[in-house]
């Protein structure tokens, strides 16, 4: 287990999660989203993409839809998926000089912010299903 210090500042620690297996329902076809949470904040962003988005298309998004306003992470705690691992998202990493932490999936006691937050995200969807709303 790591051990995860407290950030100073909003956007210096995020946790990152995706949630998979969504039936696309607009013309894009996204399939997955990419959880976000900001660990100083406990501010969630969900970010539609397609499951089969190799690093850089990953880093992409990222950098498109946060970072570029927010500024780079110091560091990021993610479950140990493929694209997560790649050397190309590992050099990106060095590049930005960003720390890239693993956790063990679904393991609440490091990457707890981002799995909390897809339940409560998946919560949220059953019940606007279940109501047709």
């Amino acid at each position: 287990m790591i051990n995860i210090q407290e950030p100073k500042s909003s956007w210096e620690v995020s946790h990152m999660d995706e949630v998979t297996a969504i039936p696309p329902r607009s013309d894009r076809g996204y399939s997955s989203l990419l959880v976000i949470v900001n660990r100083y904040r406990k501010t969630p962003i969900f970010l539609p993409y397609h499951k089969d988005n190799i690093a850089m298309d990953t880093a992409l998004l990222l950098w498109n839809r946060i970072c570029s306003h927010t500024g780079l992470f110091k560091n990021i705690i993610s479950d140990r998926y493929p694209k997560f691992i790649s050397a190309l998202w590992t050099n990106l990493h060095r590049l930005f000089g960003t720390k890239l932490s693993f956790s063990t999936a679904y393991h609440t006691q490091t990457d707890g912010l981002a799995e909390r937050m897809i339940q409560n995200l998946e919560d949220m969807i059953r019940i606007f299903c279940a109501y047709g709303l």
